[in-house]
């Protein structure tokens, strides 16, 4: 029995190989339309200026303000009548008061008694150590001779110090420790002036600076017969224990 069809005719026998063709087609053209890159077209500007041969404008209408002529000068009369001074006028001369070589100036004598020359006192600071009469304490009027005065002296301040010191609260908490340096004067009146301090910090320095300005008015120092300025020093310890 013979077929009824060709077999060469066979339509769907290559489907899948056109089927996978068309499919690369579609992929490809794709992403062709994907990797296709656009640019904005640059546009020209043309600017144009435009000139008007008329120019009209409208100038506002001012009112012209009329002022009136200011009057002539008077006339001058016809007849001037002349009038003679009555009174004499005295003219009075200044000499000038500038000297030329042909004036001669005598010399002033002085006589040298009446010139009265006063004495310049110079205000000396004297060093405690070489005044000739220390400042007595109170309490050391007791001693005559110059050497137990100063040594009186010396022991009274220092228990003054020892009585009047107060660690500073805040050196405490903070630790701060040293020795404070102090120089003084004692005035002509036993007074305390004229405090110098030198130390680690702020804080005891002015504790140095209270102690000292506490001590008691003595009795001055002599020099030369006359009440004289002294300058004391005294090292202070801060230590705690």
């Amino acid at each position: 029995m013979k077929p009824k069809k060709n077999p060469n005719a066979d339509i769907g026998r290559n489907s899948s190989l056109y089927f996978m063709i068309g499919l690369t087609s579609v992929l490809f053209v794709t992403w062709q339309s994907f990797e296709v890159k656009t640019y904005e077209k640059e546009t020209e500007l043309t600017e144009v200026a435009q000139l008007t041969d008329d120019l009209k404008e409208d100038v506002p209408v001012t009112e012209i303000i009329r002022t009136t002529p200011p009057p002539p000068p008077p006339a001058a009369p016809d007849v001037i009548e002349v009038v003679e001074d009555v009174e004499d006028i005295e003219e009075t001369l200044i000499e000038s008061t500038e000297s030329s070589q042909e004036v001669y100036i005598e010399d002033a004598i002085v006589n040298v008694d009446d010139i009265e020359v006063g004495e310049v006192e110079e205000e000396e600071i004297v060093p405690f150590a070489v005044i000739e009469h220390v400042p007595v304490f109170p309490g050391c009027e007791v001693y005559e001779t110059e050497e137990e005065r100063k040594n009186c002296f010396n022991k009274m301040v220092q228990e003054h110090v020892r009585k009047t010191f107060k660690y500073p609260q805040a050196a405490l908490e903070m630790k701060i420790s040293g020795k404070v340096f102090v120089q003084f004067e004692i005035d002509t009146k036993g007074r305390v002036r004229n405090i110098q301090q030198r130390g680690p910090d702020r804080l005891l320095e002015q504790e140095a600076v209270r102690i000292i300005s506490a001590l008691p008015q003595v009795k001055p120092g002599i020099q030369r017969g006359k009440p004289a300025k002294v300058r004391y020093a005294i090292p202070i310890k801060f230590m705690m224990k």
